[in-house]
């Protein structure tokens, strides 16, 4: 019987809102902290460059570097290692701020309060470079105590679609793979990693910037795909109304 959710985040409970004033301002901050002389697109298109590079080593390795190793030896190898890594965490902050602002769905907050209300235990498994805007948004948007369990690839070096991290998150909310369902929306990394850890149930929300930013073949379809998280509420029941079970699947 399914009792335990576990969340990815981008683009599943948050989403990217473009503001180009907010990037902007990012950009302009990124580049005083990184200490740069370059000019701005050569700065910027370097580190795409580099970012493009170890996204691709990362993904094929299924590893994840630190923060400080991120800037250090991938994206900023040329600059003085002390400062780099001396401001390496905000400097990961900035780089994902350039994207837009990330922030939560509409109906997160209601859905997860209603979920708990219900009797299930819920965990978070991201693959992440930063270590620390997760748990800061969990902090700002008042979602921290619905999470017992919070597995970010930054500070566990694994990365899904690898069954590891899946299985580490089973050992650290203390709950076996057979009980456990994943919510993600990325329709082979998150299905394939999954399935690979013997979880008993995937739900994909169904995101277009997903498919528009990273174009895949979907070759492993979702128990269910949804395209609000409210509507996690039809798939999981209060647990004190099953009798036994996972409950029945659909596409």
């Amino acid at each position: 019987m399914i009792d335990t959710i576990f969340f990815d985040i981008g683009n599943t409970l948050r989403v990217v809102v473009r503001d180009r004033e907010f990037s902007e301002a990012a950009e302009a901050e990124l580049m005083r902290l990184a200490g740069t002389s370059e000019e701005h697109d050569v700065f910027f298109a370097k580190l795409k460059a580099n970012w493009d590079r170890y996204r691709k080593a990362a993904k094929g390795g299924a590893l994840e570097a630190s923060e400080m190793e991120l800037w250090s030896q991938h994206l900023l190898p040329d600059y003085p290692t002390e400062h780099i890594c001396a401001v390496a965490g905000r400097l990961t902050r900035l780089w994902r701020d350039h994207d837009g602002r990330r922030v939560a769905r509409r109906d997160v907050k209601p859905t997860l309060e209603e979920l708990a209300r219900r009797g299930y235990t819920m965990g978070i498994i991201a693959n992440t470079i930063t270590e620390t805007e997760i748990p800061d948004w969990m902090v700002e948007d008042g979602v921290a105590h619905y999470f017992k369990t919070v597995i970010l690839s930054s500070k566990v070096r694994l990365r899904k679609p690898d069954p590891a991290i899946y299985d580490l998150a089973c050992r650290a909310i203390g709950k076996p793979p057979e009980n456990c369902a994943y919510i993600g929306d990325n329709p082979i990394r998150d299905v394939e990693g999954t399935r690979a850890a013997g979880w008993a149930m995937m739900v994909r929300i169904d995101e277009p910037d997903t498919i528009k930013n990273e174009p895949q073949e979907i070759t492993s379809r979702a128990d269910h795909t949804i395209a609000e998280i409210s509507e996690l509420l039809g798939i999981f029941p209060p647990l004190a109304n099953r009798r036994g079970g996972v409950h029945g699947k659909g596409l």
